[in-house]
């Protein structure tokens, strides 16, 4: 048999403790004889929320042999505390056990880099691979049968149930409900994420009216009984008066005519869109990507498409989707439509002149003009967040998902992970905060003179008097808590690993397969090395003047499968985005190894443990 690469797996430890486990710890070495899965991940990233729907299918259909850990690894404050992971682990239908490491223990032993990160530990606890970003449970997949073949040989693989325990549902009328509308008739229309429905409620916010949707995880189109969702999110309100609805993990667009309650799709294939795809065309027959909030501007429907961080618009007089703005990079960059970055837009809002927007990841405020250029009002890039009042160039939003324009110019801003309700004020260019002792509020609706925000994690929608005078607050900045590389002044080499699953080849049919993209934050931390390229190892030139950083590494590789037989092989995009942020030492590092898939050779060990 040929020798896999593979290092011993460290314990699994998290101060938080064991989330899906009915109170017991499990180890690594009760988990001798299965195959584990660990998937690190934190519940902002929307590419881990991507992979935890990639994962549904292998955990079912390799159930007696496949064990799932998550292990939850914050970036936000917010996301350390252990009440807001297990709320996490029922809001997106986590069903494996998951470890809540708040303090990043864990993912420092596997030297893990990027949210999110899988590794595959075969049955006699070692590491044989490990993939970052989405797009890999194919490639498991394979490695998976593999390793049960060679374990059931070897008498080393061992069957049975994992130690997942599932969790008592809870009785609200509402769960963890995402974003909500005010309908004609004074009732609201609040899509209800868990639970994969539409709810009607009456005035008062809470008498239910009816519920859209079978409530069951799925796709499909049909009356108000039968109709499917998976975790909608966004609505809004079209010029015929019906509704359209973000039903983000189904990546569509679908509509609800309110008078009859059905549910038909507008846009979306139900597929997840990836690199290479179109980005135009007749709107059921383009591929969409985590659509998490729709608005009515400009007699078009934007779309926050957070899982590609762009935004797109349905035409509703062409029944066509296109691109507005957005490169697919992930950063904060203003500009012209094309040219502009995002980071998990999640909120929209529309004024007569301006498209207001929560870009969630860069925790900022930002909008779009009438001629389509990106502005940002309140914000600075992936790292910086925090609780801070007073003018927009140093104020702080942490990780906002919605924005709703008020009728003085203003708009309030769903701070999501400072349970508060914030305002900007263009006129002045203030940030001040409306309201604190919200739980993760998510949206806000204006009723008269008052204000409803969606409390995601409280269940209910609350209605608040919109206050003349703001809450004051101590002022409070973070910066993401992982720790810096310290790297060498001057040649960093810059190695980005990535093998083919087996079975498959890079796909070179139409030009390379692979891309590579860098920059840096600063700009002036890189004298050289920047820019856009295929080879995935390049050679860059830090410049020693600067302390610290970020270097911002995007890779693409696109692998098929090896028949020269099929005409037509199946073929898989793997893409991943890495922010590092650096530190520049006299003794650090030369050299920067980044897993897409694989192994990095560099301190393997062969087969039998020992150094190859």
């Amino acid at each position: 048999m040929a020798k896999r690469i593979r290092v011993r797996a460290p314990e699994l430890i998290g101060k938080g403790g064991w989330i899906n486990t009915g109170d017991r710890e499990p180890g690594l070495a009760e988990l001798r004889g299965r195959i584990v899965i660990v998937d690190f991940w934190t519940f902002c990233c929307v590419n881990c929320l991507h992979v935890l729907d990639e994962l549904r299918e292998l955990e079912a259909k390799h159930q007696d042999t496949v064990v799932v850990i998550g292990v939850h690894s914050p970036k936000f404050v917010h996301e350390a505390e252990h009440q807001a992971v297990v709320d996490a682990v029922e809001r997106y239908g986590v069903a494996h056990p998951v470890l809540d490491d708040p303090e990043l223990a864990t993912w420092k032993q596997y030297a893990v880099r990027a949210w999110p990160t899988l590794v595959v530990i075969d049955p006699e606890g070692y590491v044989v691979a490990q993939h970052a970003g989405e797009g890999h449970v194919h490639a498991i997949e394979r490695l998976v049968t593999e390793l049960e073949a060679e374990h059931e040989a070897k008498g080393t693989l061992r069957r049975g149930d994992g130690p997942y325990v599932a969790p008592e549902p809870e009785p609200t009328e509402l769960r963890f409900p995402g974003k909500a509308l005010v309908l004609p008739g004074g009732t609201f229309l609040v899509s209800d994420t868990n639970r994969h429905q539409l709810v009607e409620l009456a005035a008062d916010g809470e008498s239910v009216v009816r519920r859209i949707g079978s409530g069951a995880r799925g796709f499909g189109d049909g009356t108000a009984a039968t109709a499917a969702f998976n975790e909608p999110q966004g609505l809004a309100l079209l010029e015929d008066g019906s509704v359209v609805v973000a039903d983000t993990v189904n990546h569509a667009l679908r509509r609800l005519h309110l008078g009859s309650g059905e549910v038909t799709t507008l846009a979306g294939t139900g597929r997840q869109w990836w690199q290479g795809s179109p980005t135009a065309g007749p709107a059921r027959e383009i591929d969409l990507s985590s659509p998490w909030d729709v608005a009515l501007f400009g007699g078009k429907v934007w779309i926050a498409m957070a899982g590609v961080h762009q935004l797109w618009v349905y035409d509703p007089v062409e029944e066509a989707v296109a691109v507005a703005a957005g490169t697919t990079n992930e950063g904060l960059v203003d500009g012209p439509g094309a040219e502009a970055w995002f980071a998990q837009p999640s909120g929209l809002a529309a004024t007569a002149d301006r498209l207001w927007l929560a870009d969630s990841e860069t925790s900022a405020l930002r909008w779009v003009d009438l001629d389509g250029a990106v502005h940002t009002a309140v914000g600075t890039g992936l790292f910086d967040f925090g609780h801070r009042d007073g003018a927009a160039d140093e104020a702080l939003f942490q990780h906002p998902l919605g924005v709703t324009a008020l009728p003085d110019g203003s708009v309030a801003v769903s701070d999501t992970y400072n349970h508060a309700l914030r305002r900007y004020d263009p006129a002045t260019g203030e940030v001040t905060t409306l309201a604190t002792d919200l739980r993760e509020p998510s949206d806000a609706v204006l009723v008269g003179e008052d204000i409803v925000v969606v409390e995601s994690a409280r269940h209910r929608l609350t209605r608040l008097k919109l206050p003349e005078e703001a809450v004051k607050v101590p002022s409070v900045a973070h910066r993401t808590q992982r720790a810096a590389t310290e790297v060498a002044p001057g040649e960093l080499r810059l190695d980005v690993i990535f093998q083919a699953p087996a079975g498959q080849k890079l796909d070179t049919r139409y030009g390379p397969s692979t891309r590579l993209l860098v920059s840096s934050t600063p700009p002036e931390l890189l004298l050289s090395g920047d820019g856009a390229d295929s080879d995935l190892s390049r050679t860059l030139h830090l410049d020693a003047a600067v302390e610290e950083g970020v270097l911002h590494v995007s890779a693409m590789a696109a692998s098929c499968d090896d028949d020269p037989a099929n005409a037509y092989p199946a073929c898989h995009v793997h893409q991943q985005d890495w922010g590092v942020p650096v530190r520049l030492t006299a003794d650090g590092t030369d050299r920067l190894p980044l897993v897409l898939a694989g192994m990095d050779d560099a301190g393997r060990v062969d087969a039998d443990g020992d150094d190859a």
